[in-house]
């Protein structure tokens, strides 16, 4: 790993240095990586990742990559179904800039050896997604996340400036004078708690889906780079706007792809009836038409399914109510073609096989559409410190993210940030030794608080489950008033007994306790910042649906959300407008059959 040499601070606090840091190892700090390569090639990066960077969550991706593709196809038609899909809280200037250069970085992805499906004539093949008026979803086969991570992973091998440390844990950013100068990370292998120095630094860590019970998120998705940056200062953005899939595997979360009901599959409930014809799922027609209801926009497909359950037509399982995705009529060719992997995920997973068995699923948290405030190149309001990917708000997906989005949001803003990181760190220096102050406290908390302590008698695992019992509660598919002033009191008692958590692994080498600890830090800030986030905002827009305030607000709330902390701890929420360019509001209109649940059964449904 080719650093600057390590110098000795204090007694036992390390340091190296970099130019560009990257956090996270998955697609879009992959991309980043490159990206700040070929800006500068004498600048020294490096890439900082909690795992090897092939296990980083975007290998899980399966439906595919959304850019214009086909000549009935049109940039602005790809624009607006983003800006309406997101329920008019997407900034139009990011909303324009990713879908015109969205097929320039996946053309670029296929010249650097992804596999993209592509049509008897040679034409790149694409698919439907839901909320896509038009097919523009690249694929490769239901494994479409999988080749890009391992096309990026290998492309960033060619580059001898970037560097990687492999299976280091970030637990704080340094900041001096409102400059972001590095992280301070622990080696997983050794404990061995270090300084690692750059002139600028990329978050690119991914959502936080384990802060939810059930959820389609790997366990490494806890939210660390918004928690992070928001105790460095920076402003975590929209964070109530939480995305649920509608098709996750009821027992595990695992996702079954949007790509399963591109190819065809319906959605049953226990009748056999295919239910979403009962829902306007924000499509012109009064109904949907049979041939494309089950592609309506995620947000709109969970809510009908609470209406289903509210309505008594769902089945009770173990693990919650399910209603049935069925792909028998797809056939077995078809299905081993281009859908492989859901039937193993099913065959592994459920026990059951897609081409002759339905399948069971339920809404499971997916995405977050929140996260780090950044402008339309990756920038914080800190200097030095950008975002990209899911750890990224950057106004692209609004209130409700389009499958496929985001896969080349990654590429397209993991571009934009490494780009604009590099050009920062080439006209900056590393800055004085300031910060290595600040590294010895960080090291000095965790050994107190954690590795040292004694007499504590909280303990993780109760703490995790009653934070999310308690998000899935006030900030589920529906939220009110009381719930959600009910969840942010309890997760100000859970901020309080997570200062008296106990360790019982004391030791050094690879202490995945302590990383537990760690990461429940960063998701209890993370999950008070949605409920808090979600009790401010009174009106209902895409993900965030308000029982108690049912329709949407432009005159209030056609505005982000932004959450500062306060020098004291505590948080404050203020709104900042939203970007309009070309496209004005309009009505995302709901159906006569999907008005809201009582209270009563939207927790019963939670």
């Amino acid at each position: 790993m080719a650093t600057s040499p390590l110098q000795p601070w204090g007694e036992s606090v390390e340091a190296s240095s970099h130019d560009v840091l990257l956090i996270g190892g998955g697609a879009a700090g992959l991309r980043a990586a490159i990206a700040a390569a070929e800006v500068n090639p004498k600048l020294n990066i490096a890439v900082v990742s909690k795992v090897y960077p092939m296990r980083s969550h975007t290998v899980s991706a399966e439906g595919g990559a959304a850019g214009v593709a086909k000549p009935d196809d049109s940039l602005d038609e790809h624009a607006y179904d983003t800006i309406s899909g997101g329920d008019w809280l997407s900034d139009q200037d990011a909303v324009e800039a990713f879908v015109a250069e969205a097929p320039q970085e996946l053309a670029q992805l296929e010249r650097w050896g992804c596999p993209w499906n592509r049509e008897p004539d040679g034409h790149i093949a694409v698919r439907a997604f839901g909320g896509m008026k038009k097919m523009r979803t690249w694929f490769a086969a239901d494994k479409t996340g999988f080749h890009m991570l391992h096309t990026l992973f290998q492309t960033t091998l060619k580059y001898q400036p970037i560097s990687r440390y492999d299976e280091w844990f970030v637990t704080k950013l340094l900041v001096d004078d409102g400059v972001v100068r590095g992280v301070v990370a622990i080696e997983l292998m050794s404990g061995r708690i270090q300084a690692i120095l750059a002139k600028a630094v990329i978050l690119c860590t991914g959502g936080c889906g384990r802060v939810f019970p059930f959820t389609t998120n790997a366990n490494i998705k806890s939210g660390d780079g918004m928690a992070l940056a928001f105790r460095a200062g920076a402003p975590l953005k929209d964070m109530e706007f939480v995305q649920y899939h509608p098709t996750g595997l009821p027992f595990t979360g695992i996702l079954i792809t949007e790509a399963a009901r591109a190819e065809g599959g319906y959605m049953l409930n226990k009748d056999g009836y295919r239910y979403l014809q009962d829902y306007n799922l924000g499509k012109p027609e009064p109904k949907p038409v049979l041939r494309c209801m089950e592609l309506g926009p995620r947000d709109r497909l969970s809510q009908a399914f609470v209406h289903e359950h509210h309505k008594g037509r769902t089945m009770e399982t173990p693990y919650g109510p399910v209603v049935h995705l069925d792909l028998r009529h797809l056939g077995e060719k078809l299905i081993n073609a281009k859908l492989p992997f859901v039937r193993e995920l099913c065959q592994k997973y459920q026990s059951i096989d897609p081409v002759r068995e339905l399948i069971p699923v339920r809404p499971v948290v997916h995405y977050m559409m929140g996260g780090v405030s950044t402008d339309i190149n990756g920038a914080t309001p800190l200097h030095g410190l950008y975002a990209a990917g899911e750890v990224a708000c950057v106004s692209l997906n609004g209130a409700n993210r389009l499958g496929s989005n985001s896969l080349p949001e990654c590429l397209v803003f993991g571009n934009r940030a490494g780009k604009a990181a590099a050009e920062f760190a080439s006209s900056h220096g590393l800055g004085n030794g300031a910060v290595m102050a600040q590294a010895a406290d960080e090291e000095s908390r965790l050994k107190s608080e954690f590795l040292h302590k004694t007499g504590g008698r909280e303990r993780i695992a109760t703490i995790r489950t009653e934070m999310q019992s308690t998000v899935e509660q006030s900030v589920g598919i529906y939220r009110e008033e009381a719930s959600l002033r009910a969840g942010l009191h309890k997760m100000m008692e859970l901020q309080e007994r997570y200062q008296d958590i106990t360790l019982d692994d004391r030791s050094h080498t690879f202490n995945t306790e302590l990383e537990s600890a760690l990461e429940l830090g960063f998701m209890l800030d993370v999950a008070q910042s949605m409920v808090a986030s979600a009790m401010h905002r009174t009106e209902s827009r895409g993900a965030h649906q308000r029982t108690d305030f049912a329709m949407r607000n432009d005159e209030k709330f056609l505005a982000h959300s932004l959450l500062y902390r306060n020098f004291d701890g505590s948080a404050r929420v203020e709104y900042s407008p939203v970007t309009i360019t070309r496209w004005p509001p309009g009505e995302r209109v709901y159906g006569q059959h999907a008005q809201h649940p009582d209270a009563k059964a939207v927790q019963r449904v939670s």
